[in-house]
Parts: structure tokens; C-alpha cells; sequence
């Protein structure tokens, strides 16, 4: 169906379409009205092709009339649309200027950057050559440091030599010192040693000795008991407990020199040991 726009003839609005409709309605009563005044004059015939005349025109109306309210219906869709694009279209123009908006902030924040960077860009020149001058600063420093060093070193290498050689004097007279004292160590020791085999040998012949009187007194004892058999318990055991008793003090005497000498060796071995210390230093 072609669509038909508002300046057409056959377009007509609802107020215009309802004045039809009543016009319609009075030329239909106008005209029934005169048909039944005429009808006594009036031909049956041409009485009857009127009415399908008007009927032809009715149903032309009427169809008119269907058409219209298409027409009209097909209207308020399409302002129904219009308006929602209407709706829509202030919405995007709103989200345009927003963004427009947003943008010319954005503008002005770049410019704003723009010269707080020519301002960082000046800055950071001069903070360039404020470090270029404080480095040939810190290189002329420096070198005097080292110069400065060079000369402390060679001043601590000459003490440091010249308190070797002392420590090596000093050593050299702790070792006299020491072979001094671990040869006179080794004397006593020597001396300590030949003492303890001396009293061992002479406590050894005094138990030899006392050995034989006890076994002369026993056998003179073993004499006399053929006689006196009960009396030779009481001299044995006497003489028994003597030579226990010496055998004591003299094992007593042993290793108190034995201890001694114990000692005085391990006191000469330290004394070496702290001497090849200080000699590998």
C-alpha cells in the first residue's frame, strides 16, 4: 500500500475523518427522508438503483473510513518511533557533551602539563649541570684522597716494617729466654730422673736387705719353733707388716717423684708448643 503523506487529499486526521462520517450520516438521513417523501412518485426501479447507489457508497466509505484507521494507526506508530528517537537522540547529544566536556578538560589539563613539563625540562638542565659541577668536584676530591692514602700507606708500610723487625728482636730474645729455660727444664727433669732411679735402687737394696734378715730372723724363728711350736705366728707377722709398711712409703715416694717429673715435662712441652707458636708468627 503506498504510504500517503500529510498534504495529500486522501490523508485526513481523526477529527477530519469523524466530520466525514457525520456528514455522511446526514446525507444518508437527508437523502432516506426524501426517498420516503418520493416514494409514492418515484419509479420502484429507480428506487431500488439509488439504494444500491448509496449502499456502493457506504461500503466505499466504509472502506475509506478502514483505510483511514490504518493510515492512523500506522501515524502513532511512527510518532511512537519518532519520539523514541527523539528520546534517544537528546541522550546522545547529552553523552556528546559530556564527552566534548571531558575533552576540553582533557585540553586544558595537556596544556597545563605541557608547561609544567617546559618547567621540569628547565629544571632538570639545571639540576645537570649542578651535577656535572659537583662530580668534577667529587673527582678533585677524591684524587687528593688518594693522593692523601698513598702517603698514610707508605707511612703505615714503614711502621708496619719497623715494628716487624722490633716484634722479630723480641722474638729472637723470648727463644734464648726459652731454650735457656726448657735446657734448664730438661736438667731438672734429668737430675729429678736419676734421683728416683737412685732411691728406687737404694730403697730396692734396703728391701733386699730387709728381705734377707726377715728370711735370716725366719729361718732362726723356724729353729727355735721345733721347740716352741706356738710362738713363730706372732714374729712373722710382725716382720710382715714392717715390710709392707716400707714397701708402702717407698711406693709412696715413687710416685710422688714420678708426678713431679710428670709435671715438669708437660710444663716444658706447653712452654715449646707457645714457642713454635711465637715462632710461626
Amino acid at each position: 500500500m503506498p504510504r500517503r503523506e500529510p498534504g495529500d487529499p486522501a490523508f485526513r486526521t481523526e477529527s477530519e475523518f469523524l466530520r466525514g462520517g457525520e456528514e455522511g450520516r446526514r446525507d444518508m438521513d437527508q437523502s432516506s427522508e426524501g426517498c420516503m417523501k418520493k416514494i409514492s412518485s418515484v419509479n420502484l426501479d429507480k428506487l431500488i438503483n439509488d439504494f444500491s447507489q448509496i449502499e456502493k457508497k457506504m461500503i466505499e466509505t466504509n472502506g475509506k473510513n478502514n483505510i483511514l484507521d490504518i493510515q492512523l494507526e500506522k501515524t502513532n506508530c511512527l510518532l511512537k518511533v519518532m519520539q523514541a528517537k527523539e528520546v534517544s537522540i537528546k541522550e546522545e547529544c547529552a553523552t556528546l557533551h559530556n564527552i566534548i566536556k571531558g575533552l576540553q578538560q582533557t585540553i586544558e589539563c595537556q596544556q597545563n602539563l605541557k608547561g609544567e613539563n617546559e618547567q621540569l625540562k628547565i629544571s632538570a638542565d639545571l639540576i645537570k649541570e649542578k651535577l656535572k659541577s659537583h662530580e668534577q668536584e667529587y673527582k678533585n676530591n677524591i684524587a687528593k684522597l688518594v693522593s692523601e692514602m698513598k702517603i698514610k700507606e707508605e707511612g703505615y708500610k714503614t711502621e708496619i716494617s719497623k715494628l716487624y723487625q722490633d716484634m722479630q728482636k723480641k722474638v729472637e730474645l723470648n727463644e734464648e729466654k726459652h731454650k735457656e729455660l726448657i735446657e734448664k727444664k730438661e736438667m731438672e727433669i734429668s737430675e729429678l730422673n736419676a734421683k728416683l732411679r737412685s732411691q728406687e735402687k737404694e730403697k730396692q737394696n734396703e728391701i733386699i736387705k730387709l728381705q734377707l734378715e726377715f728370711d735370716a730372723k725366719l729361718a732362726r724363728v723356724q729353729t727355735k719353733s721345733k721347740s716352741y711350736p706356738d710362738s713363730t705366728a706372732l714374729p712373722q707377722s710382725i716382720y710382715r707388716r714392717k715390710l709392707q709398711h716400707f714397701q708402702e712409703e717407698k711406693n709412696k715416694e715413687i710416685a710422688i717423684l714420678r708426678n713431679t717429673i710428670r709435671d715438669l715435662e708437660q710444663r716444658l712441652s706447653v712452654d715449646k708448643d707457645s714457642h713454635l707458636k711465637r715462632r710461626r708468627f
